[in-house]
């Protein structure tokens, strides 16, 4: 995933703390690329908003935590151990660890990912 922000201190950083944002506003699209910005990262956790422009994809992937995922903007194509999923605005979905899972952009959508660390299950 490309990271790309206006205003970003440095790769990953948080966003500032005690101010007022507009959530599907903090990301643009980007054509040909998949965008995030970090909104908070801790050792037990983080939440990610990202930007996927139509056609792309973040192809199969594992993770040692349960991810939830919830559409800010447009839809999206979420497979979870092969089960494909159309997740529309507002729509979330919980993507369990150790599962494999791909998301991708049949048009442009953003979403917000968020990881809970809670020991390893």
């Amino acid at each position: 995933m490309n990271s790309t922000d206006k205003g970003e201190k440095a790769r990953g950083s948080e966003m500032e703390k005690g101010k007022v944002h507009i959530i599907v506003e903090i990301i643009e699209y980007i054509p040909h690329a998949v965008v995030s910005r970090t909104i908070i990262k801790k050792s037990t956790g983080n939440i990610t908003v990202s930007s996927f422009a139509a056609g792309e994809e973040l192809s199969q992937r594992y993770s040692a935590f349960d991810t939830y995922i919830q559409i800010i903007d447009g839809t999206a194509d979420i497979t979870i151990d092969g089960k494909k999923h159309k997740l529309k605005l507002g729509e979330g979905i919980i993507i369990p660890a150790h599962k494999s899972s791909s998301i991708s952009a049949a048009e442009q959508f953003k979403m917000i990912s968020t990881v809970i660390k809670s020991g390893y299950e």
